[in-house]
């Protein structure tokens, strides 16, 4: 068998080895560092500096919530390039592990989608029976489905005809195709039915690890979407939004204060609509979001207590057997003993 015995010479001069590589390592890096040229469009090597001199939008003022100073500088550092702004991490009645909908937000981020976002986006992947859910009753789903001309057919002479819209179907497009889409505004909006799912951004080391535990991720899209919505801080480039890459979007800006009017007494300010819609979206994009949850909550308990009776029970089983078990050892009779 080969000896494993410890060589104090040759660990000693592998270890100086790796010291020796360790120190010098980092002193190259810093050295790159140091003499590596400031990116285009910085007038300073101090990206602190740099960040400092880039002047507020004009008419808007960005006031940090607590927990959000260093998101809010990170975006403003962003901003001064040509990369996106850092969303801020917003609240949501839906996130975490205990996170539910709020019926009433739902309803009015609808109110948002019917009236402004349903003119140019379409969501195809949800029912107008599917709105029961968002507190509205039977006559009233068949009464706003029967506001849309849904295309049906073909009849009995194989040409296709326009009806009253019944609550199975879906949210019609304001397009008929893409094409037509592309057509009216350069680029076919997004489909909405799993927009908020589909968005997110980099959060990096160690928020991410953090988000495994919370839960956290799941409300990066609807907080995306809000910000992007509020991200228009140029009006004299309706296309210019800082959370975009390039600071470009397709779209104008869409909403703006008073523009909805809600009947339950809520704030009719921008901000308020981008929340709203953004988690009526978040609700479009993951309907049975509550019953997951709770069927996760279910399955934990389940495990946790199984998992602890299984050591109950090894504990019983095993009670009988003494002293140490040692696997592969000889077997010695009593006869031979003796």
């Amino acid at each position: 068998m080969a000896s494993c015995a410890f060589r104090p010479g040759v660990s000693g001069a592998a270890l100086g080895l790796v010291l020796a590589l360790g120190l010098a390592v980092p002193g190259s890096a810093q050295d790159h560092k140091k003499s590596a040229a400031p990116p285009a469009g910085s007038t300073s090597a101090d990206p602190k500096s740099a960040a400092g001199n880039v002047p507020a939008p004009a008419g808007e003022t960005i006031k940090p919530q607590a927990g959000e100073q260093a998101t809010d500088a990170k975006a403003t550092e962003a901003a001064t390039g040509g990369e996106a702004a850092i969303p801020p991490s917003l609240s949501w009645s839906f996130g975490g592990l205990f996170g539910h909908y709020d019926i009433a937000q739902l309803q009015r981020g609808y109110q948002v989608y019917k009236e402004v976002c349903s003119n140019c986006h379409s969501m195809k992947f949800v029912a107008f029976r599917n709105l029961a859910a968002l507190g509205y009753n039977e006559g009233q789903i068949k009464a706003l489905a029967a506001t849309y001309q849904v295309e049906d057919g073909p009849n009995d002479k194989g040409e296709m005809y326009k009806r009253p819209g019944r609550p199975s179907d879906y949210f019609p497009s304001p397009f008929p195709n893409p094409e037509a889409a592309a057509a009216a505004y350069g680029k076919a909006p997004p489909d909405m039915s799993t927009l908020a799912k589909a968005r997110n951004w980099e959060r990096g080391f160690p928020a991410f690890i953090l988000d495994f535990f919370t839960q956290s991720e799941e409300t990066e899209g609807p907080s995306y979407i809000s910000a992007v919505l509020q991200g228009y801080t140029k009006s004299d480039d309706p296309k210019y939004n800082i959370y975009m890459p390039n600071h470009k979007i397709a779209m104008p800006k869409p909403l703006s204060d008073g523009q909805v009017d809600y009947t339950d007494g809520t704030a009719k300010t921008l901000p308020q609509y981008s929340k709203d819609v953004a988690a009526f979206l978040m609700w479009a994009a993951e309907p049975k979001l509550e019953q997951r949850k709770a069927m996760g909550l279910r399955v934990t308990i389940f495990l946790i207590v199984f998992a602890v009776l299984l050591f109950f029970v090894k504990k019983r089983i095993w009670a009988r057997v003494g002293g140490d078990v040692i696997i592969g050892a000889r077997e010695v009779s009593d006869k031979r003993v003796r």
